[in-house]
């Protein structure tokens, strides 16, 4: 279940809220039946929460929407993959911390 500001990504409205983005985005590729995917989930909503208009956050549920999975060649999940310009500029695969997390993401939303 997404948070108040993630979004959910599917084949059907990708490319609009993706590609068209005018903003970085960030993907959250997971699964229902992956435990770390499910321990992440909060973490990628409170970044959501947090970066409402610098930063778009969306999950794609890599079992509903195998074209998107398959087109980033997303082998193990969670991987969270950010996006700026529809170019891919960081990938993050695992559970990480959320520190963690924003250290990475930081230098590309300056």
């Amino acid at each position: 279940m997404a948070g108040a500001n993630t979004l959910e990504f599917t084949e059907d409205n990708y490319d609009t809220e993706v590609k068209g983005s005018d903003v970085p985005v960030l993907v959250d590729f997971w699964a229902t039946w992956c435990p770390p995917c499910k321990m992440l989930a909060p973490i990628v909503d409170e970044i959501a929460d947090e970066s409402v208009g610098k930063l778009k956050v969306g999950k794609v549920d890599t079992d509903a929407s195998p074209n998107i999975r398959d087109s980033f060649g997303i082998n193990s999940i969670p991987t969270l993959v950010l996006l700026k310009a529809g170019e891919e500029v960081e990938r993050i695969v695992g559970f990480m911390p959320k520190r963690d997390i924003l250290s990475k993401l930081e230098p590309h939303l300056a």
